[in-house]
């Protein structure tokens, strides 16, 4: 493709830029700068969110009661630190689409996973296997492996995988649900990524949910790709539980605080097991030092130590970010940035890049995940050597994520401008 095709887009990064609702949001954040003071082309949110530029006021904020008050700003800080994870609850609770009781920020995203197995991994019988799908993120494997094990079984038999047909990079719905109909008998749970972190793929959550409860099946999903990316229904859909952290497009900083769905419907079900501590004691006799153990009547009762101040300032920030720019918002420009990149990548017609990710928005997010047939590494690290910030995951693919509250059609129109000229 010649520079003058592929110039014809030019004008159309600019209309879609100045008709763009949510473009001063990108203002609200700090852009890491290249050698010569420009801002790169920044598309890995899905791996490390921005920094909102109010994070340093809000930190500030809890550096300073501390300061002031030290033991005592659990109660006289200008943000209480005692019930400070509340304050996260109802923009945690639109985000994923749940009411307010049913999800709490704590933890780390593999910490809650194991907790929620505790729970919810209820081996019996013949009913002991996990489904999960093939390429689950390695970490959720090894979890799941350690949790079969805990309960002393072996994971080559009670691991059940579900994989993409041949010549195919997704899986599809109709053969998850086929699993599930194969082997309902022998799922004691059905474990998925709620996007998968190599294909991008976004699983169908309300079908997958109802085949799994047809068959008396728990299922749980890990929103790690997809919180904050997705327009997520966890409450309607009817999903038992849902972990993911908050480090990406939620933009928590490195390392943040996870977060943690549970049902309703299983709030007060006191035949859970469940790992307890004080934090998810009731909040009324928490100080009474007593060793009766009474479980608040929401997720907090999972709970087991007082969160970090410092980690949900951070998210705070961010959040208060998602609150006034609106999901379903966010959503929309996603789409238009994403499907405005795979346009521009097709229009490059090269047959050493491949898009694996679903062409249907609905079976996605933002992410793009390109399988480089010849040399990837290097095309990876040429990208990266003209202030294209992306990632790499072995064995050949490259994700490229728009993230709709801080990149523009410009920064899609400029990618496509310098992964052409690699490739030629």
């Amino acid at each position: 493709m010649t520079n003058s095709d592929n110039s014809a887009h030019k004008p159309c990064f600019e209309a879609l830029d100045n008709s763009d609702d949510l473009k001063a949001f990108r203002e609200k954040f700090l852009i890491p700068k290249s050698a010569d003071g420009k801002d790169v082309i920044y598309f890995a949110g899905n791996s490390l969110g921005l920094q909102p530029k109010s994070v340093r006021t809000y930190i500030e904020q809890e550096l300073k009661d501390w300061e002031q008050y030290a033991v005592e700003g659990h109660t006289k800080a200008k943000n209480p630190w005692m019930p400070y994870h509340e304050f996260l609850t109802p923009q945690t609770a639109m985000i994923v689409g749940a009411l307010p009781e049913e999800v709490v920020n704590m933890n780390t995203l593999t910490a809650n996973l194991h907790f929620m197995f505790v729970s919810f991994y209820r081996p019996k019988g013949i009913r002991k296997k996990i489904l999960i799908e093939a390429m689950a993120f390695p970490s959720d494997y090894y979890a799941v492996e350690s949790q079969i094990r805990y309960h002393g079984f072996d994971p080559a038999e009670c691991i059940i995988e579900v994989k993409p047909r041949a010549n195919e990079s997704s899986i599809r719905t109709e053969d998850i649900e086929s699993m599930i109909e194969d082997h309902c008998d022998e799922i004691a749970l059905i474990w998925l990524g709620g996007i998968n972190y190599y294909t991008g793929q976004a699983f169908e959550f309300e079908k997958l949910t109802k085949a799994a409860h047809d068959k008396g099946i728990t299922i749980g999903f890990d929103l790690a790709h997809a919180a904050g990316n997705l327009e997520l229904e966890l409450h309607n859909w009817n999903i038992d539980f849902a972990v993911w952290c908050n480090y990406k497009y939620l933009n928590g900083g490195p390392g943040a605080i996870g977060g943690c769905f549970v049902h309703e419907k299983h709030l007060r079900d006191e035949s859970l097991p469940k790992f307890l501590g004080w934090w998810g004691h009731d909040k009324k006799k928490r100080f009474l030092m007593e060793h009766k153990y009474i479980p608040i009547p929401t997720v907090e009762s999972w709970q087991v130590s007082n969160p970090p101040v410092f980690q949900l300032a951070s998210l705070k920030a961010s959040l208060d970010i998602f609150a006034e720019a609106g999901i379903e918002n966010l959503r929309s420009k996603s789409e238009g940035l994403t499907g405005y990149l795979e346009h521009l990548i097709e229009s490059v017609h090269s047959e050493n890049v491949e898009i694996i990710t679903p062409n249907d928005p609905q079976q996605r997010g933002c992410q793009l995940s390109l399988r480089i047939k010849k040399s990837g590494k290097s095309l990876y690290n040429e990208l990266m050597s003209r202030n294209v910030i992306c990632d790499w995951r072995e064995p050949d693919v490259i994700r490229v994520a728009p993230v709709p509250l801080y990149n523009s059609f410009e920064d899609v129109y400029n990618f496509s401008e310098i992964i052409k000229e690699v490739l030629n």
